[in-house]
């Protein structure tokens, strides 16, 4: 693993879904707390040095519908109550960060995200959430799309299970992006 550096006037830290209808279910292998309490610590050190944090999180009240086999809701049960869109009190949000809405997996599609970054100069982009293989991943093969460098931060991301989020940074992650620990990006943001 090569050794790097993140420019805190050219980096985000985008966290992705750590909101009230997401963080309630299974995670695995990092428990939506731990997450969480990396992403916070992140987050803290972003702010620090003057970088941009970015809070992702999905409507879903008013998910984008597709004809898919697997809908996310089960057809004929009502969507969730407003408050599963809401930022989890453990999420760590705080003013001057800035929070993204979007209606499907990625962050980018149908956002302001890649606006928000463009116009402050950032082409490299810190990433955490849940889930790794849903959010997470679709939000970083989006973004390298649009020609941002990302990492990955693996003990600040869960999914479902072990093996979803297992196989994300095994296989796709080393192909579209660096991948690092909490502490990993702490260094180098020293």
């Amino acid at each position: 693993m090569t050794s790097f550096s993140l420019d805190p006037r050219k980096t985000a830290l985008v966290i992705i879904d750590l909101q009230q209808g997401i963080v309630d279910r299974n995670a695995a292998p990092y428990s939506s707390a731990e997450v969480m309490k990396r992403s916070n610590q992140l987050a803290r050190a972003f702010r620090a040095k003057g970088a941009t944090v970015i809070y992702v999180r999905v409507d879903m009240g008013n998910p984008l519908r597709l004809p898919v086999d697997t809908p996310p809701f089960a057809p004929g049960t009502p969507p969730p109550h407003a408050s599963a869109s809401e930022l989890a009190p453990g999420a760590g949000f705080q003013t001057g960060d800035v929070l993204i809405t979007k209606r499907h997996w990625g962050g980018f599609a149908g956002t302001d995200l890649e606006k928000q970054l463009k116009t402050r100069g950032i082409d490299a982009v810190v990433l955490t959430g849940i889930s790794t293989n849903i959010g997470v991943e679709s939000t970083a093969r989006q973004g390298t799309g649009l020609g941002f460098a990302f990492v990955i931060v693996e003990d600040a991301c869960a999914a479902a299970d072990a093996e979803s989020h297992n196989y994300s940074f095994e296989k796709i992650f080393p192909r579209l992006a660096r991948v690092r620990t909490t502490a990993d990006i702490l260094a180098a943001m020293a």
